[in-house]
């Protein structure tokens, strides 16, 4: 099976994921981020993760993804619960992590940016949703403030034994590690001992590299 990917994307990072959890070889291609006419050619629309499957049929939607490699693995389904308590944190913070991540991702040199006009389109569909990138960047210190904070508060709930957030890799671990994993981008976050150590277990079991040594 083939993936199509931007690496900075959370939605493909779970995809990714599935596969190094279940211990599939996985093959990636990773489009331009101003590629309409890839994705739109297989799924009709200009989104990604895309899945090429075996049949040569292409399958959209990360979680669809997911949940099809699972069954496909023949390993057992991800346990689908999410903690309420996690799932009000993914809320609270899904309203402002990509005023961080965004304006950072487009310089540390991935491939999905390799030319101006990919790092424009990106600019400008994004400055939409979370406002200008310079001002967000100037604005670091408080975005920092509140990261360090809810960090802190994720701290509590993740667990010590295991490789997932709650013991045993779940549907949970595939809506939070994405998450953490671009938060990596972000230079002066103060990672909690307990979180921190989950990142790195996850990242080696899902083989999905994190940000650390190019953050800004």
């Amino acid at each position: 099976m083939k993936l199509y990917i931007y690496d900075h994307c959370p939605f493909c990072v779970r995809a990714r994921m599935i596969f190094g959890l279940c211990g599939l070889p996985l093959e990636t291609e990773i489009l331009m981020n101003d590629d309409e006419a890839t994705p739109v050619g297989m799924i009709g629309a200009k989104q990604v993760p895309i899945l090429q499957k075996k049949d040569g049929l292409f399958m959209g939607e990360s979680l669809d993804i997911v949940r099809y490699v699972d069954g496909q693995a023949g390993k057992g389904r991800l346990k689908e619960d999410i903690r309420p308590e996690l799932q009000a944190w993914l809320d609270k913070v899904g309203g402002y992590n990509n005023k961080l991540v965004q304006p950072r991702v487009v310089k540390i040199g991935l491939p999905e940016f390799a030319t101006l006009q990919a790092v424009k389109y990106f600019v400008d569909k994004k400055e939409q949703n979370i406002g200008n990138f310079e001002t967000n960047l100037n604005k670091t210190a408080q975005y920092l403030e509140r990261i360090n904070a809810d960090l802190r508060e994720l701290d509590a709930l993740i667990g010590n034994e295991g490789v997932g957030a709650n013991g045993e890799a779940a549907m949970e671990d595939i809506l939070l590690f994405p998450i953490l994993r671009n938060l990596t981008v972000v230079r002066g976050i103060k990672w909690p001992q307990k979180v921190m150590d989950y990142l790195m277990r996850m990242s080696e079991a899902s083989e999905v590299s994190l940000y650390f040594d190019r953050a800004l």
